[in-house]
């Protein structure tokens, strides 16, 4: 019965386990390609300082429930939040020095294939 139990304790952290990359700038671009699993979430995550503009686009083979968010405390705020897009494009203009995250959700019952691409320009602070 431990064996069991402990078998358990160690497959549920897998089950919930998500993809989440850091973004590593190459040149000021940073690109990824990705399947989500089904009911899992894709996020790129970096560091931007308040005044930099992230061109950002993606597209993917179905819908995902999509943002772009950041965390202050137990706060969260959506600079972008969009349900059930294949493919968007934007820029973001980072409001504070954070961590900002691009945040793909997909709901379906089949995997997603999602292909990102961010351009940033720096504030020059």
């Amino acid at each position: 019965m431990r064996v069991i139990a402990l078998l358990l304790t160690l497959a549920i952290p897998a089950l919930a386990h998500a993809d989440i990359v850091d973004i590593k700038w190459n040149d000021a671009a940073f690109s990824h390609k990705a399947s989500i699993a089904p009911k899992k979430f894709l996020e790129v995550c970096g560091k931007q300082a308040k005044g930099d503009n992230v061109a950002w686009q993606f597209k993917g083979n179905a819908p995902t429930d999509f943002n772009i968010h950041y965390h202050v405390g137990k706060d969260v705020t959506y600079p972008e939040n969009r349900k059930s897009v294949a493919s968007a494009d934007g820029t973001l203009v980072a409001s504070i020095d954070q961590d900002y995250g691009w945040m793909w959700s997909n709901r379906s019952a089949q995997p997603v294939n999602i292909e990102v691409s961010l351009k940033q320009a720096k504030s020059g602070k």
